[in-house]
């Protein structure tokens, strides 16, 4: 796993009490003799810090790393042409623990460069005493990057490459270069599990008496329901795992490599620690590693962190005492990116799951994914419905045997029916198909849901945490103001006859960029574009000054410089965060002069910063400084420094026109918001306060860092929190700290890096313009216009069918009671079955399904955005659903239904004391007004379940055409069933008279009237008692 000096500590890897040589030691081979290390493979020495060494192995072996303290009696110079030293520190890893290693030496570097810190360890005589003097100094130390020729040593490698031998031995080692998946459960055995959860044990019982009573058809169609909902559950889950995926093709096939002094063409898979790679415009960086040379070369690491323009790199180590991120080091290139111009030379550090896309592999496959909150409450109701189904059938099949009423033989088939009457087979299919109309509806509104449990989720969520540029704001920057010679100039006044230092200004913030009016990163476009408009032609000007080096931008240095050649001689042109580039300046040009930057200049300068930044404006300050000769090709740490102060320039990126209302829509429906960006903290805190976003206290990236889990939490529990200058390891330990509190949480993200957060919130949300593909694999949904507003419109969507499943619950869970109460008539009452299993299933499974997915289609009911999020105590099938499904719209329907069977008989001429026909056209026609009876309440059913409370002559009764449809569709799978061969004989019906279905015709206003004059004593009575869903 690819591993940050920053991460690494010293403590776990050093071995034993220091060790304190007595003999005095002349060489290398002296020392290792001493040490009992005479065998040691390729043990070489490295300058750690004045008086200190390193001596290095990389060996086969199986082991891990190991530091190990020697204190020599007196200074010894170990190889020709070293300095004394005194301390050594033994490093012995594996070749597979390379990159480890090298994070260590670059830690233990920073460490020791302190010679009051080296005194202190001489002094320390135990283990315990040496790790507490390290830790201290680690605490502060930051990194010291290794150059080329160090790492080079370090693996064990050279100019000409690794030997074939050698590259065969590491290859057997640290096994191939690709990305591993985490051992997971088989996906036949993950399929097979779908077909054993509790409503799939049941029903394969279920199917199984069917069969042994002799009845195939009723056994194949419980089957084939099964299948169906094994297959929904089972593409559910699949769909989601596609990050490693798509992590994987961001690597080549082949790449030129290094070896025994020639080049050739070998699979990407083949590459080790140590190899030597070129690298050239139009390749995928194949592994990560550090340069050795280069020749304009700039790499796309957009993959990794999402920014969309292209970065320098170098070979030259950044030279600054504190650690600068690793994607920002200029001289460390990453597998996945890619190179856009140049070319340059690439000594491998790390490979396969070892590098930084590999740890994101790592990390990303490691989230467990958690149940959503659908999903939990499916599985309760799953249980509820299962228990009850199980008690029915078990409690009347002992009943009916022990009282004689039922043969043996009769009871299973009996049992069998109460469980399959209780059991709604169709439940999970109008579930899924319910959410993936929920899906289609968001589509429309520019959001992409790839897991359908996540659009009920979407309706729970109680914190978003969003990104700022591009998410909040328009991600258009344009300048704004322009400062030189203590003057604030509105940039658009700006014209090119005017001021003199205006025009040197935007010709030096011309000259520090690479970036085209076409392409390029939008901060550099906004300033060519005002340097235009002031007159100025960049690209003109650039023909003119020849570019010599360049000093990416990083954010350690916060600024990027650009040495370029002009007749007059070199010059680099700085631009950067105005406090770090202001402490580099010596001199000001302050109309049309040069002189010196007094302390009184500087405060003016950082007051009229922060006015300007606390506008929500982003500033950028512009530097100049000749060079001499000797300096052209100097570190930038030498070149950035004695600095000209040419002015400032003021950005803006407006927020979005729709954001402001969506923040308080989300204000107003419980939902937080919560900005977590890599901006300056004054203008992340301006665009807030310009959104509607109240903040109380802004907390930085490092202050995340600071703080232990516990104190996190404690500061996300108190809200009004905006977080600046945050990476995305910081965004992940806030989704955990939100998550711990027990907040539903959704997060955007763009990058690579941000994957593990999305796939750790309950919510991923990718940015679909501008976010990798990573991003978007490992998210649930993807946000195509990048706005905040459209997350905001999907949490409306998400509570509206959250209110919509309860509706169609009740929908389907009321029709189980006129299936159940027939066979309690059949008996107790010793009447003909009124409705047979099949003629259950047709229900469940025909004429149900579509009446349930227009429930499932109605628009969210006006101020749903108005109340908070539902507690995670509030439940899909609670008490109050459960009693106006069975206790009374069920009811209902039970006693219009069989008021429908025993009317055929009495038109008959049956009456009371006469026995009733068990088979024949007359049975098969009372069955049949059963079936029929069912069917005709449903369809006042539905128009009932369209509201909970408010009636719904209110909201519409034909305002949902879906509804209408439905009812069509329900009503002609009737008359299929009925009519059309070879359906009567399947399912035992007989066509009607006119005058049953006259009859009929009186079953759904009477149940749509008996549940409005409900809803209006609950209305009078119920006050201000919450709604269901």
């Amino acid at each position: 796993m690819a591993t940050t000096a920053r991460s690494l500590a010293l403590s776990p890897f050093l071995t034993g009490d220091p060790v304190r040589l007595e003999p005095a030691v002349a060489s290398l081979g002296d020392l290792l003799a001493s040490l009992g290390l005479e065998g040691l493979e390729r043990a070489g020495l490295l300058p750690l810090a004045p008086r200190v060494a390193l001596l290095h192995s990389l060996p086969g072996g199986i082991g891990g790393v190991t530091l190990r303290w020697v204190q020599l009696p007196q200074a010894a110079t170990l190889a020709e042409g070293a300095e004394p030293v005194e301390v050594v520190v033994v490093l012995v890893a594996p070749i597979r623990e390379g990159a480890r290693a090298l994070c260590l030496v670059s830690r233990l570097r920073a460490c020791l460069r302190d010679p009051a810190v080296v005194d202190r360890a001489r002094s320390a005589t135990t283990r315990e005493g040496l790790v507490k003097i390290l830790a201290a100094a680690e605490a502060t130390a930051g990194e010291s990057p290794l150059s080329g020729d160090e790492v080079l040593s370090l693996l064990g490698s050279g100019t000409t490459g690794l030997t074939a031998a050698e590259a065969l031995r590491r290859l057997e080692q640290c096994g191939p270069n690709r990305l591993e998946r985490v051992r997971r459960r088989p996906l036949a055995l993950r399929f097979v599990e779908q077909f054993w959860s509790f409503f799939a044990l049941l029903l394969w019982v279920g199917g199984g008496f069917a069969f042994l009573a002799g009845m195939p058809e009723l056994g194949w169609a419980i089957f084939a329901v099964i299948v169906v909902n094994g297959v929904f559950s089972f593409f559910q889950e699949y769909r989601a795992e596609r990050a490693v995926e798509a992590l994987q093709g961001l690597l080549p096939h082949a790449i030129a490599v290094l070896r025994a002094g020639g080049e050739a063409r070998l699979p990407t898979s083949d590459l080790v620690p140590g190899d030597l790679v070129r690298i050239e415009e139009g390749d995928q960086v194949p592994a990560d590693g550090q340069l050795l040379s280069a020749e304009g070369l700039r790499v796309d690491q957009s993959p990794l962190t999402g920014e969309s323009h292209p970065v320098f790199k170098l070979p030259a180590i950044t030279d600054e005492r504190e650690s600068v991120p690793r994607l920002e080091r200029h001289e460390l290139v990453f597998a996945g990116t890619g190179v856009v111009a140049g070319s340059g030379t690439l000594l491998v550090t790390a490979t396969g799951m070892g590098t930084e896309i590999g740890a994101i592999a790592q990390l990303t496959q490691a989230v467990v994914e958690e149940p959503s909150p659908l999903q939990r409450e499916m599985r309760r109701v799953t249980r509820i419905v299962t228990f009850l189904a199980v008690s029915f059938g078990v409690s009347f099949f002992v009943l009916g045997v022990m009282t004689g009423v039922l043969p043996l033989g009769e009871g299973f088939l009996f049992a069998l029916g109460v469980i399959v009457a209780n059991v709604p087979e169709g439940l999970l299919p109008t579930l899924t198909l319910a959410l993936a109309l929920g899906v289609q509806r968001m589509v429309r509104q520019r959001s992409l849901v790839k897991r359908l449990s996540a659009v009920e989720t979407l309706g729970a969520t109680t914190v978003i945490c969003t990104d700022k540029t591009g998410t909040l704001t328009q991600n258009r920057m344009a300048a704004r103001f322009i400062w030189v010679s203590g003057v604030t100039l509105a940039a658009g006044e700006v014209r090119g006859d005017g001021r003199a230092d205006v025009r040197e200004l935007l010709e030096a913030s011309a000259l520090a960029s690479q970036a085209t009016l076409e392409h390029g990163d939008p901060t550099e476009m906004a300033l060519l574009v005002a340097a235009v408009k002031a007159g100025v032609d960049p690209e003109k000007v650039r023909r003119a000054h020849d570019l010599l080096a360049p000093y990416p931008f990083d954010s350690f240095r916060k600024r990027m410089t650009l040495v370029r050649a002009a007749d007059a001689g070199a010059t680099a042109y700085v631009k950067g965060a105005p406090k770090e580039t202001l402490a580099l300046c010596d001199t000001i040009r302050w109309e049309g002069r040069t002189q010196a930057l007094t302390d009184d200049l500087r405060r003016q300068i950082l007051a009229d910063h922060d006015r300007l930044a606390a506008e929500g404006l982003r500033i950028l300050a512009v530097a100049s400084r000749p060079l001499s000769d000797t300096l052209v090709r100097a570190s930038a740490g030498a070149v950035e420094r004695e600095l000209t102060f040419l002015g400032l320039v003021a950005l803006w990126d407006p927020p979005r026109a729709e954001v402001k209302e969506a923040v308080a829509l989300c204000r107003s429906a419980g939902v937080r918001v919560v900005m977590v960006t890599g901006d300056y903290g004054l203008t992340a805190q301006a665009i807030a306060r310009q959104i509607g976003l109240p903040v109380e206290k802004v907390i930085t990236g490092e202050e995340v860092e600071r703080l232990s889990p516990d104190a996190l939490r404690g500061l996300l529990a108190e809200g009004g929190i905006l977080f600046a200058r945050t990476s995305p390891a910081h965004k992940l330990s806030i989704v955990k700290g939100l998550k711990a509190l027990g907040e539903v949480v959704a997060v955007t993200g763009d990058g690579v890096n941000d994957a593990p957060a999305l796939k750790a919130a309950d919510i991923g949300v990718a940015m679909g313009k501008r976010g990798s593909e990573v991003a978007k694999e490992a998210a649930v949904m993807v946000i195509t216009d990048d706005n905040f507003a459209s997350i905001v419109a999907a949490v409306r969507q998400g509570r509206g069918i959250y209110a919509n499943m309860g509706k169609f619950i009740t929908y389907i869970f009321a029709s189980n009671v006129p299936e159940l109460v027939p066979f309690l008539a059949f008996v107790f009452l010793g009447i003909p079955l009124p409705l047979t299993v099949m003629q259950i299933l047709a229900v469940d499974l025909g004429t149900d399904l579509l009446p349930a997915l227009a429930l499932g289609a109605e628009a969210p009911e006006p101020g749903v955005m108005d109340r908070p999020p539902r507690p995670k105590s509030q439940r899909l099938l609670g008490a109050e659903r459960l009693l106006r499904a069975y206790a009374f719209l069920g009811v209902a329907e039970a006693a219009l239904s069989l008021l429908a069977f025993f009317w055929t008989y009495w038109v008959a001429g049956w009456r009371p004391g006469l026995p009733m026909a068990r088979a024949g056209g007359l049975y098969r026609r009372a069955t049949t007004m059963t079936l029929a009876g069912i069917v005709a309440t449903q369809v006042g059913n539905v128009f009932a379940c369209r509201t909970d409370r408010e009636s719904v002559f209110r909201v519409g009764l034909f305002s949902n055409r879906l509804v209408l449809l439905g009812i069509a569709a329900e009503i002609g799978i009737l008359l299929v069933l009925i009519l059309v061969p070879p359906f009567p004989y399947i399912f035992g019906l007989a066509p009607l008279a006119f005058e049953e279905w006259r009859l009929l015709l009186l079953f759904p206003p009477a149940v749509l009237l008996l549940e409005e004059g409900r809803k209006w004593i609950v209305r009078q009575g119920a006050g201000p008692r919450r709604k269901l869903a």
